[in-house]
C-alpha cells in the first residue's frame, strides 16, 4: 500500500476504533462484561463482528482498551499537572478539575470501572484499579503536603487530603447515579472553591 492510501485508510481506522470504544463502553457499562456481547457492541458501533476482532482481537480485548485508554488519558493528566508550577492551591485546582472533566469524557467507562471494582465478579480480564484509586490519592496528598510545608495551606495534611478527594469523587458520584442532582463544571468549581478556601492560611496562623 502506498503512502497516499495509508493516508486515508489510517483516519477512517481511527475513527472505527472510536467508534467501538464508545460502543463497548456503553454496551459494558449498561449490561456488565459478563452480560454484554460482540453482537451488542457492534451493532451499536455500526460495524461487524470482523472489524471488531481485527482491531481487539476479542470481547475480553475491546474491554482491555477501553480501561488502558482511560488509564493512559488520566496519566497524561496527572502527569502535566506533576509538572506545573505555581501554588498549590492552583495545582490542585487543576488537577481536580481535570479529573472531573476526564470523568465526563469517559462517563461510560468510569461507569463500568465502578461496576466491576465494587460489584459481584463478572468473569472481567484482570485491571489493577487501585494503580488509578492511589496514583490520584498520592497525587493529592502530595500537593496537599507541599502547600502545608510552604505556609499556603493550615491544618492536617491526611484531613485535607481526604476533603478534597472527598469533594471530587462525591461530584463524580452523583452524575453516575443520581445525575438529577450532578452539577456542571461551573458548580464543581464552587464546591472546590469552598474546599480550598478552608485550607488556605490565614491571618499569619
Amino acid at each position: 500500500m502506498g503512502r497516499a492510501a495509508a493516508a486515508r485508510k489510517e483516519p477512517a481506522g481511527h475513527r472505527v476504533r472510536e467508534d467501538l470504544y464508545s460502543a463497548a463502553a456503553r454496551v459494558f457499562a449498561r449490561k456488565g462484561y459478563a452480560t454484554a456481547t460482540v453482537n451488542e457492541i457492534v451493532e451499536m458501533a455500526g460495524v461487524t463482528k470482523p472489524v471488531l476482532y481485527y482491531y481487539f482481537g476479542s470481547k475480553a480485548g475491546i474491554y482491555k482498551a477501553i480501561l488502558q485508554k482511560g488509564f493512559r488519558d488520566f496519566e497524561t493528566r496527572v502527569g502535566a499537572v506533576e509538572k506545573m508550577k505555581g501554588s498549590a492551591s492552583v495545582r490542585l485546582r487543576r488537577l481536580c478539575d481535570d479529573m472531573y472533566a476526564l470523568s465526563h469524557e469517559h462517563l461510560d467507562a468510569v461507569r463500568l470501572m465502578h461496576s466491576i471494582y465494587y460489584g459481584p465478579p463478572q468473569g472481567a480480564p484482570f485491571f489493577d484499579f487501585d494503580r488509578v484509586l492511589f496514583r490520584f490519592h498520592g497525587m493529592v496528598g502530595k500537593i496537599v503536603r507541599q502547600g502545608v510545608r510552604s505556609g499556603e495551606f493550615r491544618g492536617n495534611p491526611e484531613a485535607m487530603t481526604l476533603a478534597v478527594l472527598g469533594a471530587c469523587n462525591e461530584c463524580i458520584d452523583l452524575e453516575l447515579v443520581h445525575p438529577e442532582l450532578a452539577v456542571d463544571a461551573a458548580g464543581f468549581g464552587r464546591v472546590m472553591d469552598v474546599v480550598l478556601r478552608g485550607m488556605e492560611r490565614k491571618d499569619g496562623r
